[in-house]
């Protein structure tokens, strides 16, 4: 009798545990996280996806269960459908310590910051408007803000330091992508990491610690406006190797600001193909020769610089055949009292005169700095339901950077992103560039991926795109059409 009455109680228990789970909200917050939990909506054309956004903190702790930071996040999912079914993309800026306010208001969210066709700010007040491009129709996505970015802090009485370097920055952001997928429930999920500039250096990074450390295989990365190889892209006395690298970029840069001469004007397929053959060719042999170089010698490469890049012959002697990208930023345009801008050279600004040797500000950086600031400030308020007293860093203080892994030499995380694709055959990679962006030049990620010594069933798992605009390439309207056609395909040949 007993134990019948015993059966009767756990299935009666079963029963109610059923009910409960059933009855449960969706749209729970889990242990470990501190949100707001809002809906809304993106129109595609003539449809209307729903979602749900989760706004605010999620807790990182070490190894011994101590509280050491509150990374800040923005998960939106799409509803009426289980998110195992879904793919998940968690993305982030670069820097370092940027926020992840330029890919969240400017590409991929359901918002996007108002600006002109062709990338250039309205007036102030700013505003934002629905995004017809986002990525929500083929994933959902989880915008991450490192830590000192964003609302991200060390939590009280941990340093900040521990957070900011190569090393820390990956271990910290792969924690929290591991405590994310734990706590909503996202382990099925196919995985991708979308990284901006130096989000790329994380995201490369990330590949190799998210499978070495979690056994997180991921299924795609999206490197947008990439940088591998440090040592492709910092240029140092001595260090030759940038300045032969950023040539095309040069050209492409004097192509349209309309200072090339009428044969490559009138051609840029031609203009980049010459220009990137002298790179390699003719002008890297010469820097590499130095003062072995006759006079002669000298003489002919300057003329050929001269005709790549929009200079004068004499200045690009004077500047011994190696022209800094920040004098260029000033020389191109100085007889016209202008300057053109770093993040994307299509931008002009003008300076106190014309004489000096470096420009005041980067013209295509003030464009976007307000707007992008004031629309996600705004957005947070109004949209998301989510109120914080404290600012929140576009950019955050993370300097100095730590690099003590590679003390003595360049990062070059290209390596690390092949050892994954090595270990995890199916994960493809996107590489995007624009072509007027001097903040990582599209030849120089030509060049790391062509370094990275790719077995051919792996090299054919990455794939090269390009845009008529600079580093953050979607604020082009033709770009950022173009982009999401490229991200609809991507996404649809990673997951074949």
């Amino acid at each position: 009798m007993r134990s019948a009455m015993l059966s009767v109680c756990c299935l009666l228990c079963l029963t109610i545990s059923a009910q409960i789970k059933t009855t449960e909200p969706k749209d729970y917050i889990p242990a470990g996280v501190q949100a707001t939990v809002s809906n809304g909506t993106v129109t595609y054309g003539t449809k209307v996806l729903e979602y749900t956004a989760h706004t605010g903190y999620l807790d990182l702790k070490n190894d011994t269960g101590k509280l050491i930071a509150k990374v800040f996040f923005t998960y939106y999912k799409k509803k009426g459908e289980a998110a195992a079914g879904r793919p998940i993309t968690f993305t982030f800026n670069g820097g370092p310590g940027s926020s992840s306010v330029w890919l969240h208001m400017g590409a991929l969210g359901p918002k996007r910051v108002l600006l002109k066709d062709d990338g250039t700010a309205t007036a102030p007040p700013y505003k934002y408007i629905n995004n017809e491009y986002s990525w929500l129709d083929k994933t959902d996505l989880v915008f991450i803000d490192p830590v000192s970015t964003g609302f991200s802090r060390a939590a009280s009485g941990e340093s900040p330091k521990q957070f900011h370097g190569y090393v820390e920055d990956v271990q910290s952001v792969g924690s929290f992508i591991r405590y994310f997928l734990s706590k909503y429930e996202r382990w099925g999920s196919a995985k991708f990491l979308a990284g901006e500039s130096y989000g790329t250096t994380r995201a490369a990074g990330l590949s190799k610690f998210l499978t070495d450390s979690y056994r997180i295989y991921i299924n795609g990365i999206f490197l947008i406006s990439p940088v591998l190889n440090f040592g492709t892209n910092d240029y140092y006395v001595g260090n030759d190797l940038p300045r032969a690298l950023y040539i095309p970029s040069y050209t492409a840069a004097a192509w349209y600001h309309k200072k090339l001469s009428p044969e490559l004007q009138n051609d840029f397929v031609k203009a980049m193909s010459e220009s990137k053959t002298f790179a390699l060719g003719e002008y890297a042999t010469a820097l590499l020769k130095g003062d072995w170089l006759t006079a002669a010698e000298k003489e002919k490469i300057a003329e050929k610089m001269s005709y790549y890049t929009g200079l004068s012959k004499e200045y690009c002697l004077n500047a011994n055949l190696r022209v800094e990208e920040n004098r260029f930023y000033k020389e191109l345009r100085r007889k016209d009292g202008l300057t053109i801008g770093r993040l994307d050279a299509r931008f002009t600004g003008t300076d106190l005169d014309n004489a000096g040797e470096f420009v005041s500000f980067d013209p295509s950086f003030t464009n976007i700095d307000g707007p992008f600031t004031s629309a996600i400030n705004d957005y947070f308020l109004n949209d998301l339901n989510f109120k914080e007293e404290k600012p929140y860093n576009i950019f955050g203080n993370v300097y100095p950077w730590n690099y003590n892994n590679v003390q003595n030499q360049y990062l070059n995380v290209a390596e690390s992103l092949r050892d994954a694709m090595t270990k995890n055959p199916a994960l493809k990679v996107y590489v995007g560039s624009g072509y007027y962006d001097f903040a990582t030049p599209f030849f120089t990620a030509q060049y790391d991926i062509e370094h990275m010594f790719l077995r051919p069933e792996a090299r054919k798992n990455i794939k090269h795109y390009f845009y008529n605009s600079g580093h953050m390439y979607y604020i082009n309207m033709p770009d950022m059409i173009q982009f999401k056609k490229d991200v609809d395909a991507f996404f649809e040949w990673a997951l074949k």
